[in-house]
């Protein structure tokens, strides 16, 4: 009894004063925000957080774990050689179905292993197969962004044949709906703008649906996907050095050019251009996806390259800051590896956006310096003649496009990845190591909280009422390392037994007036009772989004934790109050329990399941709840991600043996809740 006296000595000494507000009542932050990058005191603790960004990219894009890769059936046809150079028209299967084009550019007398150098194009229309006008290629010779009336028509051609010219094989592939790569409209990938009821059902559903989005599946997931199959394609061309694999692209290329870097370990070098930015993030729909950027950005995806070398630009766009703004940090975190020289900036605030021959000479130099390529420096482009969109194209009658586009092949391409994903899943939560590698990195992902993170948490006193058998206290929880405030009420038994139950309702605190928790007091239990983000009011029907009238999940909880998820995050402040509030020697409560039932009761699962052994014992009522049944983005219960690693059962496997009082699962428990608790 002497430490339960102690704790409650501790909760009446609590200081009374009103606390700043919870960060999270500010306005959600988008793709329009600051996205500062601090670089960490040592190798060891950037190890770690790059490991989080890492996981936290590779969820995002719906690789974790990585799709099957299905053979890519690849199909080269139609060579054109040209002076020190040849093109050759390519498609294969990045997944069944779903096909990925481009072109091939070699040099003609390969010497040995020679680099490779995958290209990936920006948002220029038909970017791989267009020409520009003669008059604005002369425009841009005037100012210096262009050099040749004939290469300059066509940046995408320009630089790689010159980069085949100096012995590298490159890779130009389409971004979807562009170019050859017709299957899913441009409607869909870059323009997308209001929800397709058609497309929005509990199965066979399309993209930007909540169910696709529950299961991390996005334009962004499978451009992603298409540029790690690309890397799997160049590798297995015999005259390709392993060891020389590079990627460069700008505006969304730069963004896909910073992504493949950062997860994938094959590449050697990276240039990504007019992206790396503490500003605008990317502005389209497949330069965006929920969970992608929260709590980081692109100068920290930028980061995830270090040590290895590493270019970059400005232009007068979001990037003109970048000098000042992100660069440094940059060189500090290359610094702490001892590869300072290994990051290199090009300041072009006097050219608009854009990835010009200044540019491409800077590319051509730095990739010459470190693939050790023997060309004097600075490397100059020279001039060639563009292949016309005839020549390039991956489709003719021997070689005919698919004829599985739209709708049809969308649903059916998500229910590959749905099905395979599952298959993955099942069999890793069949396994203490499948739990712990893969279901819980990626639960504590999707949440973006684990129970270690919770976070440092005081107790603000408000009001106390003695209500004869109990104390009845009312206050604030504060989370002082993530700016959040917890309103509570304490029903605290003058016969305490060493036990406290937080109760969670979907009421909130209005729930303790119920009659278990009257049992639970009298039988000595002290009951916590919490409102949860948005909870305390008019119950919550609608959450929040971005300012932005794109009906796109991922513009708001790309940036954001869903407000289910934040709701756990209270959970596990409530449980990381009591389980570290310290009298004297002595941890106090001496037990933890945690109830939920309806909304809640999903919510008590999930931090049950992050809080492990923090929680003695839960009972929950699930209500039979499954993510995978909600169809707007926009309802409470939406969870990026939460349909993908099994739904409520992931959480259910988290849980494992520990205690718990299931309920709205199959099979009801005997007795009441209070009664198991009290135990």
């Amino acid at each position: 009894m002497k430490t339960a006296t102690a704790f409650l000595a501790l909760l009446l000494a609590a200081p009374l004063f009103l606390s700043a507000e919870d960060a999270r009542l500010a306005p959600p932050k988008d793709l329009n925000g600051y996205f500062p990058f601090d670089p960490p005191a040592s190798v060891e603790a950037w190890e770690i957080r790059k490991e989080q960004v890492r996981r936290r990219i590779l969820v995002s894009q719906g690789l974790w774990p990585m799709p099957t890769k299905t053979p890519l059936n690849a199909v080269i046809h139609g060579k054109i050689e040209r002076e020190g150079y040849s093109v050759e028209k390519v498609y294969f299967e990045s997944a069944p179905g779903l096909y990925v084009t481009g072109n091939l550019y070699r040099p003609a007398n390969p010497k040995g292993k020679v680099p490779a150098v995958l290209f990936a194009h920006g948002h220029w229309q038909d970017a791989r197969l267009a020409l520009s006008d003669p008059l604005a290629v002369r425009r841009e010779i005037a100012i210096g962004a262009e050099r040749y009336e004939n290469g300059g028509r066509s940046i995408q051609q320009a630089l790689c044949v010159q980069l085949a010219r100096m012995g590298c094989v490159v890779w130009q592939w389409d971004m979807l709906s562009d170019s050859d790569a017709i299957q899913i409209p441009r409607e869909v990938v870059h323009t997308f703008a209001k929800q397709r009821p058609e497309m929005n059902t509990t199965e066979n559903w399309g993209l930007y649906s909540p169910q696709a989005e529950s299961h991390l599946q996005s334009i962004m997931g499978l451009q992603t996907l298409n540029a790690v199959r690309g890397l799997d394609f160049v590798l297995t061309l015999p005259e390709v050095d392993p060891d020389r694999l590079a990627i460069t692209g700008a505006s969304g290329g730069g963004t896909q050019t910073m992504l493949l870097a950062a997860i994938d370990e094959r590449i050697a070098l990276s240039f990504p251009c007019v992206m790396v930015s503490t500003a605008m993030q990317g502005g389209c729909t497949c330069e965006n996806s929920s969970l992608l950027r929260i709590g980081t950005g692109n100068i920290e995806f930028a980061g995830l390259f270090a040590p290895k070398p590493q270019g970059m630009n400005t232009a007068n766009d979001w990037t003109k800051e970048l000098s000042t703004k992100g660069f440094p940090e940059l060189q500090k975190l290359y610094e702490l590896h001892g590869k300072k020289d290994h990051v290199f900036l090009l300041r072009g605030e006097h050219f608009l956006h854009n990835y010009n021959a200044v540019t491409r000479s800077a590319f051509y130099t730095f990739l010459n310096q470190h693939f050790k390529l023997g060309f004097e420096a600075p490397v100059l482009e020279e001039d060639y003649e563009p292949l016309s969109r005839e020549q390039l194209t991956v489709w003719n009658e021997e070689h005919p496009a698919p004829k599985l586009v739209g709708d049809e092949f969308e649903r059916a391409l998500l229910k590959w990845f749905t099905e395979d994903s599952s298959k993955q899943l099942t069999e890793a939560s069949a396994t203490p190591e499948g739990i712990a590698q893969i279901l819980r990195p990626a639960i504590e992902t999707v949440i973006g909280r684990s129970y270690a993170d919770a976070g440092t948490v005081e107790w603000e006193l408000a009001d106390k009422q003695d209500r004869g058998t109990y104390l009845e206290m009312t206050g604030t929880l504060l989370n002082r390392t993530h700016g959040e405030e917890i309103p509570v009420t304490w029903r605290y038994p003058k016969d305490w037994k060493g036990r406290v139950a937080i109760w969670l309702d979907d009421q909130g605190r209005a729930g303790l007036g119920s009659g278990e928790v009257e049992r639970l007091v009298a039988s000595g239990v002290a009951v916590l009772g919490a409102d949860l983000l948005f909870q305390g009011g008019d119950p919550v029907t609608q959450t929040r989004v971005v300012e932005n009238p794109r009906e796109f999940a991922g513009y708001t909880h790309g940036y954001n934790h869903a407000l289910f998820a934040q709701r756990v995050h209270d959970v596990l402040t409530l449980v990381t109050f009591l389980r570290n509030t310290k009298v004297g020697s002595h941890p106090s409560p001496q037990s933890v329990v945690l109830a939920g039932s309806g909304q809640s009761g999903v919510i008590a699962l999930a931090a049950r399941a992050l809080a492990g052994e923090a929680v003695d014992r839960a009972a929950v009522d699930t209500g039979g709840f499954r993510f995978g049944q909600v169809l707007d983005y926009r309802d409470p219960m939406f969870l990026p991600g939460g349909s993908k690693y099994l739904d409520v059962p992931g959480f259910l496997a988290l849980n494992g043996d520990l205690p718990l009082w299931l309920a709205g699962e199959g099979k009801e428990p005997a007795g009441e809740p209070a009664e198991w608790l009290a135990e």
